[in-house]
């Protein structure tokens, strides 16, 4: 069996249906730090910039009361578009950063924006980027991170994502050939790599320096395959069901952990299912099953209920 131990277990608030600082259809910040040691985890990201308390005295408090530590932060950012979204991004993402530090994480996960909207999926730009959107991305991605690492030592890791302009194999594989690795490498989130029909462990096993951290992600690909023929939005798709609990979907998570494991360095596996908008009730059983999952996989560490600090 596969030794595991590098490959350190967390959550997300993407697993409790938050995608958004506020929303009525979410869960309160409260229930979400309540409800993720119950499900035996020990490290969460810290979600959309806003959701948890922005005051580190008071986020260091509530983590504490739960046993609870941080693995990195997410902000969204559009550098495609040039030189003033890179100016907004630098500020977003050293607000984020300097929370981070404060909590004594290192990883800060930039998200490219959608090209369809979150909450209804309507198409708010184009599909492609031309040569200068591309080169800004490059660029501005390269220099956000040299930023954060060198203001924050805070490194940043970049997330593929469904519908935005990184995230099919070939222009994942572009981004990286593009990006310098001294300030920019791979949140490899496996279930948007396979959502756009990549191969997640031929992406691990052609750039491994460039794996750095990973979001454990599942797709169903029987919505998949409707998503394709319907030409659904994420934002439609996610309501039916197309990333699932494990083992139920693609990809098989024994050789994608496998492929993990031979990197042989500590890497934050990160569970994240997307189930905006969703029940309150609903993400902590299935958050419990997929612990216990990657528990019987070789992941932790997982505490059992009732939970120890």
């Amino acid at each position: 069996m596969t030794d595991l131990s590098r490959l350190i277990l967390g959550t997300a608030p993407d697993s409790w249906g938050v995608w958004f600082a506020e929303d009525p259809h979410q869960v309160t910040w409260r229930q979400y730090l309540d409800e993720v040691p119950k499900a035996g985890y020990y490290w969460t990201e810290l979600g959309p910039p806003r959701f948890l308390p922005q005051d580190p005295v008071q986020l260091r408090d509530e983590l504490a009361r739960r046993g609870l530590q941080v693995c990195g932060g997410t902000v969204f950012a559009g550098l495609h578009r040039g030189a003033d979204a890179l100016r907004d991004a630098i500020a977003a993402f050293s607000r984020e950063a300097r929370l981070l530090t404060e909590v004594g994480a290192r990883y800060l996960v930039h998200l490219p924006e959608q090209y369809t909207d979150m909450h209804t999926g309507t198409a708010t730009e184009g599909v492609r980027l031309d040569e200068e959107q591309w080169k800004n991305l490059v660029t501005g991605t390269n220099e956000l991170g040299r930023v954060i690492r060198e203001e924050y030592g805070v490194d940043l890791v970049f997330h593929p994502h469904a519908d935005t302009h990184v995230d099919t194999q070939d222009r994942v594989e572009r981004f990286l050939a593009d990006t310098d690795p001294r300030y920019v490498n791979l949140c490899l989130d496996t279930g948007h790599v396979a959502y756009c029909g990549g191969d997640n462990v031929q992406i691990v096993e052609r750039f491994p320096e460039r794996i750095t951290y990973v979001h454990l992600k599942q797709v169903d690909p029987a919505v998949r395959e409707r998503v394709r023929r319907e030409n659904l939005s994420l934002a439609e798709a996610v309501p039916l069901g197309v990333m699932v609990e494990p083992p139920y979907g693609e990809p098989r998570m024994p050789p994608l952990l496998d492929a993990l494991a031979r990197l042989d360095r500590d890497i934050f596996c990160v569970i994240e299912q997307d189930l905006y908008p969703v029940a309150p009730d609903v993400p902590l059983p299935i958050g419990a099953r997929t612990a216990g999952y990657f528990a019987g996989c070789g992941l932790g560490p997982v505490r059992r209920w009732p939970y120890r600090r």
